[in-house]
């Protein structure tokens, strides 16, 4: 029997209203003129209010890149990007925490970059923790938790940004099978519970049938939009459901053919 779809605050307006992220025509080139290095051409995508889109490439094709470029870290070379909301927070598959702050005092730094008094950031900070189901660390050091749960601070601290777009970059890749399946979890609950609009970057194809609405796939240097997936499969999903698996093969042909196709360039 198929798992029921979980009901997510903005599926009612998934596809209509104002995108939470727009990319026209984006192209980046690193390089001085004459020997520019193109990485990123021509990419044009949306990601609706409160959707969950996967992109999916293979290493180098210039998914990060992308990700930079819409958190504002860097411009593009050419085309437009546009976060109506104001600003997208940005998840590393890092955790980045400081190690001298505990996790709560983590949370608490990005609480006060938003401009929240002080009398409310500690509160604030127990109630991102227990969202990611870390009650009670707030006074714990980085080096007294596990990978899994750093990760979880790293998201409570994306959060506690308090933006409408959530961009994640690999953050569960460099964690083993069972914790980054406990994350997943964890994340489509947090995402169907918040009404984020998420934009995630994988090179894991089951990873991104199993969390995405919508799959992207990139091609290789320079990256364009090769081919898309609406996903319709009910959440929450298992990563080794008949579903999961079968879309899964087909979008790794795909993504085999465009690494072919880099390879004969």
């Amino acid at each position: 029997m198929a798992p029921a779809a979980t009901q997510h605050p903005a599926e009612d307006t998934l596809g209509s209203g104002q995108p939470a992220v727009t990319l026209e025509h984006v192209s980046k080139s690193f390089g001085r003129a004459g020997q520019a290095n193109p990485v990123l051409d021509d990419i044009s995508l949306t990601v609706a209010p409160g959707e969950f889109v996967c992109l999916l490439g293979a290493s180098g094709c210039g998914k990060s890149t992308l990700l930079n470029l819409v958190a504002g870290l860097d411009r593009p070379s050419s085309g437009s990007i546009a976060v109506p909301g104001g600003r997208a927070a940005l998840m590393f598959q890092e955790h980045a925490l400081f190690p001298w702050l505990t996790a709560g005092r983590n949370i608490e730094l990005a609480l006060r970059l938003r401009g929240l008094p002080r009398a409310e950031r500690r509160a604030e900070a127990e109630r991102l923790l227990a969202l990611v189901r870390l009650g009670g660390a707030h006074d714990k050091r980085v080096h007294e938790l596990s990978g899994g749960m750093r990760q979880r601070v790293a998201l409570a601290r994306a959060l506690a940004q308090d933006a409408s777009v959530l961009l994640m970059d690999e953050p569960f890749a460099a964690l083993d099978a069972i914790t980054r399946d406990v994350l997943h979890e964890e994340l489509t609950r947090i995402w169907s519970q918040t009404g984020v609009s998420v934009l995630f970057v994988t090179h894991n194809v089951r990873e991104a049938v199993r969390l995405a609405q919508r799959v992207v796939l990139l091609s290789s240097r320079p990256g364009r939009v090769a081919r898309e997936w609406r996903i319709d499969l009910p959440q929450p999903r298992r990563i080794e459901s008949a579903g999961v698996a079968d879309l899964s093969v087909e979008i790794t042909e795909q993504l085999r053919g465009e690494i072919r196709r880099h390879v004969q360039h």
